[in-house]
């Protein structure tokens, strides 16, 4: 039997960054027309993060939205959540803090300032030249506006910048309004992986989706149409 032969190396330039890539995402923001990222701060996000994603009635700029299920809206798919309490939303957030191979960020909304949901990467393998982009939710508010759009923009952006070769999206396999945002951001679905994770105590399948470097500047080219009408 003859083996098939193996890919081409990558260039050098490209595999230095295996040792100068920090395991921790360095700090940064990111500054679109809708959104601005920044990396989270309790001191000054954690009140209004709490008091945006706990069903209470919600005003933002021309938008309102009533009261609602927290649970259902926000928090079914995510590692926590919903949250009875500030401490136990603080808690929470510590554990992406810490992360070593993660870094939150709050979603800010560019009119008004006002913080609309948190975004993460994480997983961080540079070794591999590999990121993920996870933990992400937003306030009903801020739900089909096109934040979510233009800050999953902004994050691949960044991260194929800096030199990654493939940043991952993996959700619930139940979570049917993240893989079909996935798919409409321009990730490809790899398949399930079935008992993946223990989440809140349920066995979870975790549905896979990648986009890679040699695919994004295709997928870039169709977000910023969608985002910025460009032709």
């Amino acid at each position: 039997m003859t083996l098939p032969l193996l890919r081409d190396p990558l260039p050098t330039d490209i595999l230095a960054l295996r040792r100068t890539l920090p395991l921790k995402p360095a700090p940064v923001t990111l500054i679109g027309r809708r959104v601005r990222l920044e990396p989270l701060d309790l001191a000054r996000d954690l009140d209004t993060l709490f008091a945006i994603s706990d069903g209470r009635p919600f005003t933002l700029g021309d938008r309102t939205h009533n009261a609602y299920d927290a649970e259902a809206q926000v928090w079914r798919f995510m590692a926590g959540g919903p949250f009875a309490t500030v401490a136990a939303m603080d808690a929470y957030f510590q554990g992406q803090l810490n992360a070593a191979n993660g870094l939150p960020f709050t979603v800010f909304d560019s009119t008004s300032g006002h913080a609309v949901g948190v975004a993460n990467f994480m997983s961080n393998v540079p070794d591999h030249l590999k990121i993920e982009l996870g933990s992400i939710w937003y306030s009903p508010i801020a739900q089909r506006t096109g934040a979510n759009t233009e800050a999953t923009y902004l994050m691949v952006r960044h991260a194929f910048a800096l030199g990654y070769q493939r940043v991952e999206w993996k959700c619930n396999a139940l979570n049917t309004p993240s893989r079909e945002a996935a798919l409409k951001l321009g990730f490809q679905f790899e398949g399930i992986q079935e008992d993946h994770m223990i989440i809140k105590d349920r066995p979870r399948d975790t549905a896979w989706f990648r986009i890679l470097a040699r695919e994004w500047g295709t997928v870039a080219a169709a977000l910023e149409k969608r985002l910025y009408d460009r032709a």
